[in-house]
């Protein structure tokens, strides 16, 4: 066990942290010249952009009609709430599983089922704390609709926070996805809104930790 938390802590940096630890490199180097006080600002944030973008390897269960988790952190919230009206699923409501992602969580995002990416929108909005229930209609957010092998659809939502300013999405209209793939990533603190399909309920409790592309939300029978 602790092994596998050292592993996952050096866990190689997502590329979406190039810039910030290229930053943080060169306030090193500076700081060789100008003073310790920068080298060791330099230090730290580096380090922290190690940690905040670690992007370790996920093992799917592999247990077929599973949906698993998008994102690492705690599930605030369980409740039947529509889609994002920009995906065109309908304004049924069904089940709509909440995770905030603290920034000592993981924020790679990860593809829930196998499928096919019909639809991605992102919709410009507010950055209150993520953590909250109306973050989900009132925040910055990116929106993917995916259909599954049996033609249901599930709806991802990558939703910023309160110092999030940037989402990125590495997938496009048309993709074929695996599960616990890499999708994309968002930064400094965030929540990711899993939309299960009508009719499907979720296995798992408000409050639970979720590790991305490993844990089970719910099973589509």
């Amino acid at each position: 066990m602790a092994f596998e938390s050292i592993r996952m802590v050096l866990a190689p940096p997502h590329p979406a942290g190039r810039p910030f630890l290229f930053g943080g490199a060169i306030a090193i180097v500076l700081g060789l010249a100008l003073g310790a006080w920068l080298f060791w600002l330099g230090v730290f944030f580096t380090l922290f952009c190690l940690y905040f973008f670690r992007d370790p390897e996920r093992i799917p269960p592999g247990r077929p009609g599973a949906l698993l988790a998008p994102a690492d952190g705690r599930i605030v919230g369980i409740a039947p709430a529509a889609p994002p009206a920009e995906l065109g699923l309908g304004a049924a409501p069904r089940w709509r599983v909440a995770i905030f992602l603290s920034v000592l969580d993981v924020h790679v995002n990860r593809v829930p089922a196998d499928g096919t990416i019909t639809r991605i929108a992102y919709r410009h909005g507010q950055f209150l704390n993520a953590s909250l229930d109306k973050a989900s209609e009132r925040n910055e957010r990116n929106a993917l609709a995916i259909r599954l092998p049996d033609g249901r659809e599930i709806a991802v939502v990558q939703i910023a926070g309160l110092i999030a300013r940037r989402i990125v999405c590495e997938v496009r209209e048309g993709d074929a996805v695996r599960a616990g793939a890499r999708f994309g990533i968002i930064r400094f603190g965030s929540r990711t809104d899993l939309y299960l399909p009508e009719g499907v309920r979720p296995l798992v409790a408000e409050g639970q930790i979720m590790i991305g592309g490993e844990t089970v939300i719910a099973e589509l029978g």
